[in-house]
């Protein structure tokens, strides 16, 4: 009898490393593993993955460079509507999941298998982004989700691991770590409860500079293409060298309380410093660039998309309709901007732009003008508050009569 073959959405961690051995050893099929990288993995690592995936026991492994396509179909979008979840987390491993499962629904079109399977926990939102996905691109397909099914802890996956003869670095799996483009996501014993940091030793990426200097950011309609005096083919290029430079400051490190897909409240910690950085110079510039009503209104979609996006809405129409008004809403957002970087912490200087709307020869805030006279403000302002004045007039002959 032919074993049946299932696409395996696989890191070389701890979870989909059970997967593999649980799936060929438990249940008989014969797994094909695919790993996306979006960013996290060099070409050691991913050898190294590979030859991991091979000695658990997998048919076929196939690995697929995601990362630009991950750029252009999310981040971009992301950077374009300054999108922090709760003002914090700029969805890191949220967007990277969707692009993971986009890859491996058309991986598993393409070899016409039609079950796939995913390493996330009954706890989460990966569960739901990699379901869904697959829900409307494989509609026949059957779903493998052993970790959730099997509701097993970190520690007896490990235990599960070591009775089969696998090697693994146990003690770092210990932690949850899932790195990619756009942040890079830490998991652990401190993040299961309310209150802790996770510890210095855990974080990836180790603190290593001091003292200040200053970075300068050049976007060009909206998209980072320049790191100090080096101009990139590619923002990819760009956020990997932002990243270089300012991770060893310990910047964009912090712990994330949010709201799951399924209800619950969940941590979790990230190391984002590019992001960071990228986001806050970002809505800086369009500060400068942009006017209030579109600011207002960028907001208001941006919660939206950020939202939408996080719980594995990647797919609907509306995400498309929102991204081409952001794409419209950059034709100005073009120019520097300067932020200093101290361990731990950053601050943003200012920005230099052609577009640079305080540069206005109308007038300067706070100073003399040229462009209208006291008289003019003084109309302006009788007939900009002309309807309150009009309300408070008939609330208070309102009140009075109710005197009498």
């Amino acid at each position: 009898m032919t074993a049946k073959k299932v696409i395996l959405g696989f890191s070389g961690g701890l979870d989909t490393s059970f997967c593999v051995k649980h799936l060929t050893l438990d249940k008989g099929m014969e797994v094909h593993s695919v790993l996306v990288d979006t960013g996290g993995f060099n070409d050691a690592e991913l050898k190294r993955i590979e030859e991991h995936a091979y000695t658990l026991g997998v048919k076929t492994h196939t690995t697929i460079s995601a990362v630009k396509t991950y750029y252009e179909r999310i981040i971009k979008f992301l950077v374009f509507g300054n999108v922090l979840k709760n003002q914090t987390y700029p969805l890191s491993v949220s967007a990277e999941r969707l692009i993971q499962a986009l890859e491996i629904a058309k991986v598993a079109k393409e070899k016409g298998i039609n079950a796939v399977a995913h390493g996330s926990t009954g706890a989460g939102n990966d569960q739901v982004r990699f379901d869904m996905v697959f829900h409307v691109l494989l509609p026949d397909a059957e779903i493998f989700t052993p970790i959730r099914d099997l509701r097993l802890s970190r520690e007896e996956e490990i235990a599960y691991l070591k009775k089969h003869d696998v090697k693994m670095d146990f003690e770092k799996a210990a932690y949850s770590i899932n790195k990619g483009l756009w942040g890079t996501s830490v998991g652990g014993r401190e993040t299961l409860k309310s209150l802790g940091m996770i510890p210095e030793e855990a974080w990836p990426t180790k603190v290593t500079k001091t003292g200040t200097e200053v970075v300068k950011l050049t976007f060009q309609k909206g998209e980072l293409f320049g790191v100090n005096s080096k101009t990139f083919e590619h923002p990819v290029q760009a956020i990997q060298a932002l990243h270089t430079l300012a991770a060893p400051y310990g910047i964009g490190r912090d712990i994330h309380v949010g709201d799951t897909i399924i209800g619950i409240k969940g941590r979790v910690g990230f190391e984002a410093a590019a992001p960071i950085l990228i986001l806050k110079a970002h809505h800086l510039l369009e500060k400068h660039v942009l006017t209030k009503w579109q600011q207002n209104l960028k907001e208001q979609l941006a919660q939206f998309y950020g939202n939408f996006l996080h719980e594995g809405q990647i797919l609907d129409p509306v995400m498309r309709d929102i991204e081409a008004f952001f794409e419209n809403s950059q034709a100005h957002v073009s120019g520097d901007v300067s932020i200093e970087l101290h361990p731990y912490r950053y601050q943003c200087l200012g920005v230099e732009s052609q577009f640079d709307l305080m540069k206005s020869k109308m007038g300067m805030y706070g100073e003399m003008n040229s462009g209208w006279s006291g008289e003019d403000v003084r109309g302006f302002s009788k007939i900009f508050g002309n309807q309150i004045k009009i309300f408070h007039a008939l609330s208070e002959a309102k009140d009075g009569n109710k005197e009498k």
